[in-house]
């Protein structure tokens, strides 16, 4: 049997919002980012349905759990999710952080963030499974951990393993929510970065003669200025297709930081100085000051010209030089890309309503997936209160998620044959 029908038709959102909230219940929040507990369901759950796993883990107690159902073709879509959350202080929440009921709401730490999605993708595993039905392609996937803290031990572990290149994959679906403030996206993108840690050295003096020393501060204070001024006016050259994903970014963000901050946001570099430290008494011109700049870039915006102008602003100003520096270039899929349109096409035929193509403000695991050469996206129904108290989310978003899991494999192998038939 091939019908995918069968499949959709039999997904109950009763049984997702019971998985959701058996997910829930397992604390994982990260740090300390233990998700050994939750790993062990999540095997147990494909050991239940006849499907095995495999377990990658670099730290013993932030495994990554693998499993592959086997299609009618040689083609693999990969769900990938991540099996930690935030952490929570419960003092501050109304309701239960490992999980809690209230008519068609689930409320809990990792509701919408995003062990509700994950609960989604394991039903439309177990739905297809159950009615007998050989997917029309296969289906990996990868449940890993440390995604919260950008830590190593999740899908960079997977790359370094060669895990990527073994799973094969022609297209990833990641189940981060993607949809706030009742506007649906599918992202598309992510920015790049560079984070610098600045230093500037000065002569210290005492407080009663400043004139006698050279403030570090007062030096570091007046070069991040200037970078900030320098790169804000910088405008960004972006590919065709980039301008694309900016427009209907710029479109989806609108209602939320208006258009202009908006635009600003992906046409020029962002800064944010997140840290500044130096001194050590009031009384006392300092000697030496630190600050850690967090400059991002638009998908494909060539990191080192942006760098190369940093320095420039800081050869203007004595005393100031780079102390550390990483960076990473935003990466992106173009908009008629097979898994993009499939995706689209089935959020916008279950609400009816338009899916956003947009790039993320920040980066996740897609940058991982899209170096390694598998297209990827990022798409979930959800609720606003990703990392929130009293996080939540909805029997219908956990349906609706069920239901684009279970459909998009064959949505998505028609739009690959259709751009291959066409030669895109």
């Amino acid at each position: 049997m091939s019908s995918v029908a069968p499949v959709v038709s039999s997904v109950s959102g009763q049984r997702v919002l019971d998985l959701a909230a058996e997910l829930i219940a397992i604390d994982t929040r990260n740090p300390p980012g233990d998700t050994r507990a939750l790993a062990d369901r999540v095997e147990g759950f494909f050991s239940e349905l006849g499907v095995q796993t495999e377990r990658v883990a670099t730290d013993p107690a932030k495994p990554n759990v693998l499993a592959t159902l086997p299609g009618e073709t040689d083609r693999t879509l990969l769900y990938n999710g991540h099996l930690d959350t935030v952490p929570f202080d419960a003092d501050e929440w109304r309701r239960d952080p490992l999980g809690e009921r209230d008519g068609d709401r689930l409320y809990g730490r990792g509701a919408t963030d995003m062990k509700g999605p994950l609960a989604a993708m394991l039903h439309a595993a177990e739905t297809f499974v159950e009615r007998d039905v050989t997917p029309p392609v296969s289906l990996a996937f990868a449940f890993v951990s440390d995604e919260e803290t950008g830590g190593s031990a999740g899908v960079s572990a997977l790359e370094e393993r060669g895990v990527l290149d073994d799973l094969d994959a022609d297209a990833c679906v990641i189940g981060e929510t993607t949809c706030a403030g009742g506007r649906h996206s599918v992202t598309v993108a992510d920015r790049g970065s560079i984070w610098l840690t600045l230093r500037a050295t000065g002569t210290a003096a005492h407080g009663s003669r400043p004139m006698l020393g050279d403030n570090a501060i007062d030096r570091l204070w007046e070069a991040v200025g200037t970078v900030r001024r320098r790169l804000s006016r910088r405008r960004l050259s972006l590919d065709p297709e980039i301008e694309r994903i900016v427009e209907e970014s710029v479109e989806y963000y609108e209602p939320t930081m208006g258009a202009a901050a908006a635009r600003e946001l992906f046409e020029q570099p962002s800064v944010n100085l997140g840290t500044f430290e130096g001194g050590e008494a009031i009384n006392t011109v300092p000697s030496d000051a630190t600050a850690r700049l967090d400059v991002r870039l638009t998908a494909g915006v060539d990191t080192s010209d942006v760098l190369a102008d940093v320095r420039d602003c800081l050869d203007e100003h004595d005393g100031v030089s780079i102390a550390e520096v990483s960076w990473s270039v935003g990466t992106y899929e173009p908009v008629d890309e097979p898994i993009v349109e499939a995706v689209a096409a089935t959020a916008s035929e279950a609400i009816g309503d338009r899916i956003y193509r947009r790039s993320a403000t920040g980066g996740g695991d897609a940058k991982t997936f899209r170096n390694a050469g598998v297209p990827t996206v990022e798409f979930a129904f959800g609720t606003d209160t990703v990392h929130a108290v009293d996080e939540y989310t909805t029997l219908e978003a956990l349906t609706r998620n069920a239901e684009l899991y279970a459909r998009l494999p064959a949505v998505w192998l028609a739009e690959r044959s259709r751009h291959e038939a066409d030669g895109s």
